[in-house]
């Protein structure tokens, strides 16, 4: 089913269909409010070939230049999603998840490459970028999971000169602990590589005490996994990963920040000057832990669970004022079935949510139109800060002179129900099912191409590309 717009939505979808099926060209984005996240204007933007040639108001475009009515809309830049997890044991591959992203706005989507012990890191990405080739429709970064220390920390100038600088390491598995040293080390190795190291900050040790006493409680379903993943384990490793960065000076990222004691050790790191940055997710901003009284539990477990009222207060407050830098969503996607399935258990389950065609939606939403955050902040937190933080400003990110034509017309006042049928994922359900919510991507270009419009996705498999970033000095 087509879904209905407001007027100036409208306008814009029946100039863009007389051009159905146009990959990037010259065009003239005319009318409507340019945002980025130093201001708001009204301009246009001129494009040609993928890139973005002139911004400015009432721009002349030669002839036969394709003109694009945006008047009543937002332009803003592509969305940036620095954490999906795709492909694997998840349903969602570079093509599906593609299509949600463009759908929900986000035009440079990221995947986790796992490196195996004793794995080469360039054939670890080799083998993703040629999935990429084949599947994606989004732009595309890489982040190399770090399960090896001792073997992968040499190969971090060759991971750097892949042009897919950063990798991952999680601390809430076993195998931490026992080679924390070497895990420092390899921080050391990428900071001096020019590599960004991001960490799941969770405290195995901690995780494994409470478990062990749940267990011998009864207290094992999934609607215990709040107990199961107190905010305790995240702050205590949410402090060890601040000392990892000041300990080595190497620029740490912490993932899916979700309590209010792991910001405040976070926050309080920056404001000691150090190169520690912070990301959340929507399901911190958007839902509490009451979810987990529900019958269907499982639908909302995610590592670190669903925190307190207060805890989502303190991460809307940080997205206020700047200390969080980025909003991720941590796409991962199963079905329904998968989700709900009893057998699950606290330390045996399925974790993770599909967000990705729901992020912007949902924050324009809850977060600017609620006058929590600004639109700017909404654009900076959303595409500028992940553009800069991975490596590919001023490519991607802001609306400028020289950047990747990577563009979404916004109407701010389609006010849409969100339904199973509309999502794009192949799990082909939303957790925010029912919601009522304001602000929707109408038109969502990547490098000048039309990739979505009109509810449908346009943009062809195998279009997207592998970005090649800097290096961390270099940013």
């Amino acid at each position: 089913m087509r879904r209905t717009y407001s007027l100036a939505a409208s306008v814009a979808l029946l100039l863009l269909g007389q051009h159905a099926g146009l990959t990037a060209q010259n065009l003239l984005v005319h009318g409507g409010t340019v945002v980025t996240s130093e201001g708001s204007f009204e301009a246009d933007v001129l494009v040609r070939a993928g890139v973005i040639a002139a911004v400015g108001r009432d721009l002349n475009a030669e002839s036969g230049v394709r003109r694009i009515d945006a008047s009543g809309l937002l332009v803003l830049p592509g969305g940036v999603d620095p954490h999906v997890h795709l492909g694997g044991r998840w349903v969602d591959d570079y093509r599906t998840g593609s299509m949600a992203a463009l759908a929900g706005g986000i035009t440079t989507i990221s995947n986790f490459a796992s490196a195996g012990r004793g794995s080469d890191l360039t054939e670890v990405i080799d083998r993703q970028a040629a999935l990429i080739a084949q599947q994606a429709i989004a732009d595309v970064i890489l982040h190399t999971t770090i399960n090896d220390p001792e073997a992968h920390a040499p190969q971090m100038g060759a991971l750097a000169a892949t042009g897919q600088t950063s990798i991952k390491i999680f601390m809430n598995f076993g195998g931490f602990d026992p080679n924390a040293s070497a895990f420092l080390q390899m921080i050391a190795a990428a900071g001096d590589a020019g590599v960004l190291t991001m960490i799941h900050a969770e405290d195995a040790s901690i995780l494994a005490n409470q478990a062990a006493e749940l267990e011998a409680q009864g207290r094992t379903s999934v609607a215990y996994q709040p107990e199961a993943r107190p905010a305790l384990a995240e702050e205590v490793a949410m402090m060890r990963a601040v000392a990892m960065a000041e300990q080595t000076g190497s620029p740490v990222y912490a993932v899916h920040v979700s309590s209010e004691r792991a910001l405040r050790v976070a926050q309080a790191a920056r404001a000691r000057g150090l190169p520690f940055f912070i990301e959340t997710r929507p399901i911190y901003l958007h839902l509490t832990r009451e979810r987990f009284d529900g019958p269907d539990a499982g639908l909302y477990v995610g590592q670190p669970p669903l925190r307190e009222q207060s805890d989502q207060d303190a991460l809307w407050e940080a997205l206020a004022n700047g200390t969080i830098d980025v909003v991720g969503t941590d796409h991962v996607a199963y079905s329904r079935e998968d989700k709900l399935d009893p057998s699950q258990t606290i330390t045996n389950h399925r974790a993770g949510m599909n967000h990705l065609q729901m992020l912007r939606p949902l924050l324009f939403s809850d977060g600017v139109l609620a006058g929590r955050i600004s639109v700017e902040r909404f654009v900076e937190v959303t595409a500028t800060n992940p553009a800069k933080l991975f490596g590919i400003f001023p490519e991607k990110g802001t609306i400028a002179v020289g950047s990747d034509a990577d563009l979404v017309l916004w109407d701010p006042e389609e006010t849409r129900t969100v339904r199973d049928q509309d999502m794009f994922s192949a799990t082909g359900f939303s957790i925010y099912a029912g919601w009522e919510v304001t602000g929707w991507p109408v038109v969502t270009l990547r490098r000048g191409e039309v990739v979505f419009e009109g509810g449908e996705i346009t943009g062809q498999a195998g279009t997207g590309r592998l970005l090649e970033r800097s290096r961390w000095e270099e940013r």
